[in-house]
């Protein structure tokens, strides 16, 4: 390749140590040719260092042997943009860095190398997790008053040993909290054990939580533990406890209330030394009031009641959750996924998510495991284009007329306007706010 003239190449060689990125070339054996001053400060090696070096020798990343950005560009003709790898400078400091790499060409059009831009990510991943621990509580993540709220009880609620209610709708986080409850406790070097009071009939739940003796039923060949007693010095977590059958209801009362139980076929009483938890997504007031739970138990278990506000009341935290989901699942499938396109973040911030957190994550997961590129489409979102009310076809806005008319069909109430048109809060205000401005 034909050099440039020399004052061309001192205005180019200004250029180059101008600019925040990293920069450098190789030639078509991999040895370094040119490496500007942000590139020295990120790596740590000086120019004279670099040149004529391979470029694993300086730019230490275990991707230059497996899958390196300038092998793959010179070997494709094509781009490799923006992707995130660790490098090692001369200091043996691992560094974050963003790698985007592309042919070098001479004049004439020839390949004679490749050249690479990096830039270092370090403030930003530092940034990100200052973001991610001011609004992260154990594993529970919100930016919301009401889940901040909770966030600072849950320290004082744990530690007092109090019977707790959490309620919420599904997939809200509940066993996130209870967790966070146990691990805060006094009682946390003992077992956290959770039962789901709906996953099994009758005569197996009363087994399962109080444990049955050998012989007190058809098939108990041996003495089994009921959850009662493996949780002893722990916590007993009974989720979904407004699907507990009534003649359960009695005996759990006893336990909450003088702390003893009886195995099924068992002569003696057992005393629990336990923390009591307990969840539901169900209205136990009303099934007081219809005579389907249990009103002293509901009085037992309501010591402190904390209740979890559903994911379309705090539209904030979905930006927080996808990112926590994308770093989660690229952890767990080896994948290296950056983000989402616009259209794919547009549906994803604008989705009702009936089934709460639960459903986020299950959405990102599926479209984590089936996409063939780093940054996630809208096409791997079908579930959420089907969901979109037809009332309001993607990319517009209903009638100002109809808009009032949900609002006050609901009293002013944004959110039941929101849920009604399929919506988050964020998206009907938009909307207002565009039809006051018409």
């Amino acid at each position: 390749m034909q050099s440039p003239p020399l004052d061309q190449q001192s205005h180019l060689s200004t250029i180059l140590d101008s600019v925040a990125d990293g920069v450098f070339t190789v030639d078509a054996e991999m040895r370094i040719t040119w490496f500007n001053r942000a590139a020295e400060e990120i790596t740590g090696f000086n120019r004279d260092e670099a040149l004529g070096q391979s470029c694993c020798e300086i730019f230490r990343s275990s991707i230059c042997f497996t899958g390196c950005p300038v092998r793959e560009a010179m070997a494709s003709g094509k781009n490799v943009g923006n992707r995130e790898v660790d490098i090692l400078d001369k200091n043996n400091r691992e560094v974050p860095i963003s790698v985007s790499a592309s042919v070098l060409r001479d004049g004439a059009g020839r390949a004679v190398g490749g050249v690479e831009t990096f830039r270092d990510l370090s403030q930003l991943q530092a940034l990100k997790r200052e973001v991610e621990g001011k609004y992260t509580f154990h594993d529970l993540i919100s930016r919301h008053p009401a889940m901040r709220r909770l966030f600072d009880v849950l320290p004082d609620v744990a530690a007092s040993g109090a019977t707790v209610l959490l309620q919420g709708e599904s997939g809200t986080g509940k066993e996130l909290f209870a967790q966070a409850l146990h691990d805060l406790s006094p009682k946390r070097k003992g077992p956290l054990v959770v039962v789901n009071c709906g996953a099994l009939p009758e005569p197996l739940l009363e087994s399962e939580i109080f444990g049955a003796k050998k012989g007190a039923y058809t098939g108990a060949v041996e003495d089994r533990p009921g959850r009662l007693e493996q949780a002893e010095n722990g916590t007993l977590f009974l989720d979904e406890i407004g699907d507990l059958p009534l003649s359960l209801q009695v005996k759990l009362l006893r336990v909450l209330e003088n702390r003893e139980y009886q195995p099924l076929g068992a002569k003696r009483s057992r005393t629990a030394n336990v923390r009591f938890l307990a969840a539901t997504h169900r209205d136990l007031e009303v099934m007081v009031d219809e005579g389907t739970f249990r009103r002293d138990l509901f009085f037992r278990i309501n010591v402190v009641n904390l209740k979890i506000p559903p994911l379309r009341e705090r539209p904030e935290d979905i930006p927080l959750l996808l990112d926590m989901a994308i770093d989660r699942f690229n952890r767990s499938y080896g994948k290296k996924i950056r983000g989402f396109s616009a259209e794919a973040l547009s549906l994803l911030l604008d989705q009702p998510y009936l089934g709460n957190v639960r459903e986020l994550l299950n959405i990102v997961e599926r479209a984590v495991i089936l996409s063939k590129s780093d940054i996630l489409p809208a096409e791997l979102f079908p579930q959420i284009r089907a969901a979109l009310p037809s009332l309001v076809p993607s990319g517009t806005v209903p009638a100002a007329e109809h808009l009032q008319q949900m609002l006050r069909r609901h009293g002013g109430n944004r959110t039941l306007a929101a849920q009604e048109l399929g919506v988050n809060r964020t998206t009907l205000w938009r909307w207002l706010k565009l039809q006051q401005t018409e």
